[in-house]
């Protein structure tokens, strides 16, 4: 007879290590948390490029409940959120539960024994009464499409699993991309090669970064007085709040707060970056924050090195020795990097394939019909199933904002589940139906539906144009409906 535990979760990231400690918290300790790489961290794990770092400021990104007084800067480096994951995976007792290695085929609901069963690659399986998905929003690499990128005989690295054997010093290199990852990325790798060249699609709007080490006396007071660290929190959330939010989410009413953000950008490239030709080629043509801005200091002045090219015009096509643009001027390098983002949409939602009742595949029926969950969590036709990474669920700009709202719902539904003397949940279709028209409603008054969004070639909208993947309601808004939700838009049986 084979075992069922109380939950299965995919992911051991900072969202399924916040669902993990959810369940804990009620009582559920039969649990197991896969993973497909070799150790814990979701991003923190995979990415390990130069100039990692969070891109926000570090008081902000990490649990609310579970500080860290010791973050070494502002914007702390990758290596540490790596440490902080494996610190709090030690002091919530996580590590027992993870099986690393473990690459998820997909999970079908069983109705007659009302689980979950999970399949491994390579055979085996595992059954929960309940399926809890926290594979990321950034976790399916994007590789480009260009012709002849199999025939590049140089080297090739893309910053999801970045080579650190490799010795970039002196060698011509070019990258593709100009998102968040190579803001970080490019002033890095100009500082070891002999020439590098940029070839960017979509300009990014970056501001600048009030980054600096923390001094060990302000370490030393978070840690003694855990008030101030929390209030340090507050403030760098209040900011963040300001920038996403009230500007880029509450567009209508709020459109001087955007337009403020949009010219401090501007004014940091001006300031920065004295070559006018140069300034117009970084300058974006789409909206403050239709795609995610970014915080940088040493970005825009990497441009002004002789030996740094940034190239505009599209990549025709790769061959053998280096890249060719549309209107045929070719560029030889030893090593291409690719930081091209990665794929929401088209393999993220969601990341393993999803079977509920009567043989809804998940991913299907949200392509066919519409990317929704209600409160960004649960989706009608799966019982027992919580979506950590879904439409609608993304709030503010701190991932664990999002984080702690899913698991003050699930302490909420789970709560309630309980209660009733209930074995499963699912959320009602007219729940979900009037949630979904809320959120829609709501995304009209935001930058995604007035502003200039049409060159942003945004992550944030899917391939029906819709921006499904930000909550379009503050943060406080939505910790508040995590917790207040009517218990009646589910049924439990």
């Amino acid at each position: 007879m084979s075992t069922v535990h109380d939950a299965v979760i995919v992911g051991a990231g900072f969202g399924g290590m916040g669902a993990a400690i959810a369940l804990k918290r009620l009582g559920l300790d039969d649990l197991v948390i896969l993973d497909r790489e070799s150790d814990l961290g979701g991003t923190w794990h995979v990415n390990r490029y130069p100039g990692l770092a969070v891109d926000i400021p570090s008081a902000t990104y990490s649990y609310s409940f579970e500080p860290n007084p010791y973050w070494s800067r502002l914007f702390a480096p990758g290596a540490e959120l790596k440490r902080y994951a494996r610190h709090v995976a030690e002091k919530y007792d996580l590590a027992r539960h993870m099986r690393f290695d473990a690459v998820v085929d997909g999970a079908t609901w069983q109705p007659e024994a009302s689980t979950w069963l999970v399949r491994l690659a390579g055979g085996g399986s595992v059954e929960a009464r309940y399926l809890l998905t926290a594979t990321g929003f950034l976790s399916q690499p994007r590789m480009p499409d260009i012709t002849g990128i199999d025939s590049f005989a140089g080297h090739v690295v893309h910053t999801t699993d970045w080579d650190d054997s490799y010795d970039f010093a002196g060698k011509r290199a070019a990258i593709i991309g100009t998102g968040a990852t190579a803001v970080q990325l490019i002033p890095e790798l100009a500082q070891q090669v002999s020439e590098l060249t940029v070839y960017q699609r979509t300009p990014i709007w970056v501001s600048p970064k009030v980054d600096f080490g923390v001094p060990e006396v302000v370490q030393q007071l978070f840690a003694s007085v855990p008030l101030s660290q929390r209030a340090a929190r507050l403030v760098g959330t209040s900011v963040l709040e300001a920038m996403m939010v009230s500007g880029v989410l509450h567009y209508r009413r709020a459109k001087v707060i955007n337009q403020l953000a949009e010219r401090w950008c501007r004014a940091h490239l001006n300031r920065q970056v004295p070559d006018p030709a140069l300034r117009r080629k970084l300058t974006p043509d789409y909206s403050f924050g239709c795609k995610r801005p970014t915080f940088s200091n040493d970005y825009f002045p990497t441009f002004n090195r002789e030996h740094v090219h940034l190239e505009t015009t599209s990549i025709s096509h790769l061959d053998a020795t280096g890249l060719v643009t549309s209107d045929g001027r070719r560029t030889d390098v030893d090593v291409l990097v690719l930081a091209t983002g990665f794929n929401l949409w088209d393999v993220n939602f969601p990341a393993i394939e999803v079977i509920g009742k009567d043989g809804r595949n998940l991913g299907e029926w949200w392509r066919a019909t519409r990317f929704q969950a209600y409160e960004g969590v649960s989706v009608p036709g799966f019982p027992n199933f919580i979506s950590l990474n879904s439409p609608y669920s993304y709030s503010g700009l701190s991932y664990f904002t999002t984080i702690e709202c899913q698991m003050r719902h699930m302490e909420r539904l789970f709560t309630a589940l309980r209660e009733r003397g209930a074995d499963t949940f699912e959320v009602t279709e007219q729940a979900n139906d009037a949630f979904l028209a809320r959120m829609r409603d709501l995304v009209g008054d935001s930058v995604f539906a007035l502003g200039h969004c049409a060159t942003a070639n945004s992550y944030y909208f899917n391939q029906h144009d819709e921006a499904t993947l930000l909550r379009p309601t503050s943060t406080v808004s939505a910790l508040r409906a995590a917790g207040s939700f009517p218990l009646d838009a589910y049924a439990y049986a």
